[in-house]
């Protein structure tokens, strides 16, 4: 079978990765129209359709989003390729890090990193919202934490095991009883980043649900643990994010921390495993992730 012309491909990849023919119009440089007669040359290519409509929402099909995914991995391979074919492979590693995890584990050992990987960068790029790595070409590596299973053409190197729990300050968590209903009478902390924190540890920790008298949501988890230093309420956090608050007495946790099942991974495109700095980044994380 002959291959689909490039140019489709490129377009109905950008429209899947941004769910958006303007968002896929606006990283291509071109008008609106021009993506939508790319998405009908390959459906002509393919005799088929590739996306369904919900409302002003194009869907991919599910046999679309695998084409999109093996595309976008394809697409990676080649802009790696012809970056050292020219030379031009960056000695700095752009890498996505979540923001809590970032100022509360990365950071303070951002020298002791840096020093492990000589004369090679790390650009930390603090991520609110934590995505996959192909929906994010401007950067060369990312750290995901929790459930993840990587797509094609990527590779995650698991370097933490993590626990997470509720955690507030000693003085809120002295009027709560043991039993984890207690909370009710406090502010649940939430964050929008990781929507379903909270229904994962009471789903994991086997505790039944708690209704709480109030609940405030912040854009991402930094704020929300910012707001449980404060006394505002309790939070649910991932131990890795509040090692030293707890090792200052500044935070508590109340009933624990249970074990994820999963923790943290460096996901970084498969062929860049060979860049200068990705197995000193590997080997260091992984030796900075292991229990003490």
């Amino acid at each position: 079978m002959r291959l689909p012309p490039l140019n489709a491909v490129r377009a109905f990849e950008a429209v899947c990765r941004h769910g958006s023919i303007l968002k896929a119009a606006e990283e291509l440089n071109v008008v609106r129209g021009a993506v939508r007669q790319q998405i009908a040359t390959l459906e002509g290519h393919f005799g088929r359709k590739l996306f369904a409509r919900d409302g002003r929402r194009l869907i991919p099909t599910a046999e679309a989003s695998a084409f999109a995914e093996a595309s976008g991995a394809a697409f990676d391979i080649l802009q790696r390729a012809a970056c050292e074919l020219e030379g031009a492979v960056s000695g700095c590693i752009r890498l996505g890090v979540p923001s809590a995890f970032a100022v509360w584990w990365l950071m303070p050992r951002l020298a002791d990193m840096q020093t492990n990987l000589g004369d090679v960068v790390v650009d930390i790029v603090p991520m609110t919202v934590v995505e996959p790595l192909q929906m994010h070409p401007e950067l060369d590596a990312v750290i995901m934490g929790g459930e993840y299973r990587p797509s094609a053409g990527i590779s995650a190197v698991r370097f933490m095991e993590d626990e997470f729990g509720p955690v507030a300050t000693p003085a809120l968590a002295a009027t709560v009883s043991e039993d984890p209903a207690a909370m009710g009478r406090l502010t649940m902390l939430a964050s929008r980043s990781v929507p379903k924190l909270w229904d994962e540890w009471f789903d994991e920790s086997r505790t039944p649900p708690v209704a709480f008298s109030r609940r405030q949501e912040f854009e991402d988890l930094l704020l929300a643990l910012a707001a449980a230093r404060s006394g505002l309420g309790i939070a649910l956090a991932p131990r890795a994010s509040i090692e030293d608050d707890l090792q200052r007495g500044q935070l508590v946790a109340p009933y624990g921390f249970i074990a994820r099942p999963s923790g943290y991974s460096l996901c970084y495109r498969t062929p860049d495993a060979k860049r200068p700095g990705f197995a000193a980044l590997s080997d260091w994380l992984r030796r900075c992730g292991r229990p003490s």
